[in-house]
This record gives structure tokens, sequence and C-alpha cells, in this order.
């Protein structure tokens, strides 16, 4: 999160018409969940403009966008590379090492999520390959437990800035108010 080394979540690959959702859904998870940024290989222009929409509608600081080389990001990262796999060791194996990593020696992540076939490349690049579980489940679901996890919840309760907007939590039912106190009412 914003007072820790950056967390950059990269979305390695992107088969449109098949991950339109995911993707985008891998970048709202990276910004609620504490991640400073998210990366979309090029073609993902529209989980971009919905990722950007929802920063603009809902606060930050995140940012997000597109790379024409998501190898390029990994080989030159400059920092820790998390590849999130099922193949990968037990998270809550390696969990406390990547976090000493990160928070403590200043460490930036890289957390990549795959969609299509991960190359083997990926694997030897990375510092770890964590599963979150050994079974098969969705990437979205892997980078929520895994940034809950390297945040120890610090991140549900964060402050966003900027936002037009808030959700208010509810019991039951839905209620959305605006950010900016009514012109008409007393500090």
């Amino acid at each position: 999160m914003h007072d820790d080394s950056e967390v950059a979540v990269l979305r390695l690959g992107h088969r449109p018409g098949r991950d339109e959702r995911m993707t985008t859904h891998v970048g709202l998870t990276a910004r609620a969940l504490g991640a400073d940024r998210v990366i979309f290989p090029d073609n993902a222009g529209q989980s971009l403009e919905t990722v950007a929409d929802i920063t603009d509608r809902f606060g930050g600081p995140f940012a997000a966008e597109l790379t024409d080389s998501p190898l390029r990001i990994i080989r030159n990262w400059e920092g820790r590379v998390v590849h999130l796999t099922m193949y990968g060791e037990r998270v809550q194996d390696v969990e406390a090492g990547i976090r000493t990593a990160h928070r403590s020696e200043g460490e930036p992540l890289l957390l990549v999520v795959g969609s299509e076939k991960v190359p083997f490349d990926v694997y030897e690049e990375a510092d770890w390959n964590v599963g979150v579980t050994n079974q098969p489940h969705s990437e979205v679901a892997g980078l929520a437990v895994f940034l809950d996890r390297l945040f120890e919840g610090r991140e549900l309760e964060r402050d966003w800035q900027n936002a037009d907007r808030r959700v208010i939590p509810m019991e039951t039912g839905k209620r959305v108010e605006s950010s900016e106190p009514d012109a008409d009412s007393e500090p």
C-alpha cells in the first residue's frame, strides 16, 4: 500500500472476447486490496478504461497502464517478482519471507497473474512462484487472497483520496453518496 514500497500487478496475457471481465476484475481487485498500480497487456484497453473510471469515481491513488511487452516488465523489474500460480509453493509457507522483503527490506513487488498458458520463462524469472491453493481457481481469487495476506488486513481500512462518491456500509440495501459535502449543510 502507499506507505510501503510499491506493489504492482501485471496481467500476463489477455484474450479479447474471452478475458474481458476477468482482466478488468484483476485490475479492480488490485486497486481495492492495496496495490499501487496494474499493468495490462496492450490489447486490454477496455479494462484500463474501466479501472481508470472506477478510480476517478471512487478514489485512489491507483494507476492503470498498458504494455506491449509484459515479459520485458518482468525481466526489467527492480524489485522482487511474485508469480501467482496454482503450481507454486504454498502461500502460507512463503508469505512471511515475501512480507519481510517488501516491508522490512523495502523491495518493490511485481505480482504476476496469468490468463492463458504462462511461458516457462515466467516461472524462472520469478523470485517466488506462489500457489494460494494448489487446486484450480480464479486468478482474481488468488490475487485477492495474496494481497490480503501481504497487507495483513490493513488494506481494508484504507482511506481513498479524491473520491467523488463512497459506499455507505449497510446491513441490507445499497447506498452510495457523494463525497462532497452539501453546499447547504453546516460543516
